[in-house]
């Protein structure tokens, strides 16, 4: 079943085109990943989808439902985050001066239902175990991988059906990020969230990964299984090195 749906879709900054005509397709339940070089307009799609960018042509649909639209703002992103969507931003956007706790706190600022806050936060300390050792810690003194794992759980806290993932190992160790794509697949098989993927890590991002994009200058060049991606000629010679 479909939960996104990006329908000929184009985004402009003044002359600069950043996406044009992209149309892709997320199934509930998959991790799907993108992946293409640095301004190829990968961050751009993710901040489309939930509403920070406005679209200059096309939809975006969520559950059937459409959330994005061209000419006029079809939802706000706040309305977007209710419906159950969240998103991790490339460089993470911690609050560096709250402590561990009071940015979980901020990832639950529309559940109103404290007693609730309380569990998935007990939830959030059980899955990702040094932030509950970490909690009364301002964030500015944890590292990047504890950052990036703090990023995730507080965008978990508003138990999102979609997780956008931008860029979630960059400037991290390869120990790091591979025990952060480890988080990254128990939250899709057992929390069961669909998780919608941008990562340079190439390699790393098809294999986690049942479908892949890739999109060039703001086009979908290529789209397939993750597998397949990992040995197609073209995606090895531009994105494996190979």
């Amino acid at each position: 079943m479909e939960i996104l749906k990006i329908d000929k879709i184009s985004v402009a900054y003044g002359n600069i085109r950043a996406l044009s005509d992209v149309s892709m397709t997320v199934s509930e339940g998959d991790i799907v990943s993108l992946i293409g070089a640095n301004g190829a307009g990968k961050s751009t799609l993710l901040n489309a989808i939930v509403g920070l960018v406005p679209l200059s042509d096309g939809t975006i649909a969520f559950d059937g439902e459409t959330i994005c639209q061209a000419k006029h703002q079809k939802l706000s992103t706040d309305q977007i985050v209710k419906r159950r969507i969240a998103l991790v931003p490339e460089g993470r956007h911690v609050f560096a001066d709250m402590t561990v706790e009071e940015n979980l706190d901020m990832g639950a600022f529309m559940v109103r239902d404290q007693a609730l806050i309380e569990k998935r936060k007990a939830e959030m300390y059980d899955f990702f175990p040094i932030l509950g050792i970490r909690r009364k810690q301002k964030t500015r003194s944890l590292s990047g991988g504890e950052q990036q794992m703090m990023a995730i759980a507080r965008a978990l806290m508003s138990s999102p059906r979609l997780l956008l993932l931008d860029e979630p190992g960059l400037g991290l160790a390869p120990l790091v990020v591979q025990d952060i794509f480890n988080k990254i697949r128990i939250i899709n098989e057992e929390n069961k969230v669909t998780v919608f993927l941008v990562e340079q890590n190439a390699k790393l991002a098809l294999k986690t990964s049942s479908y892949g994009y890739v999109i060039e200058n703001g086009r979908i060049v290529l789209a397939d299984k993750g597998e397949n991606l990992l040995n197609n000629e073209r995606v090895q010679k531009a994105y494996l090195g190979a």
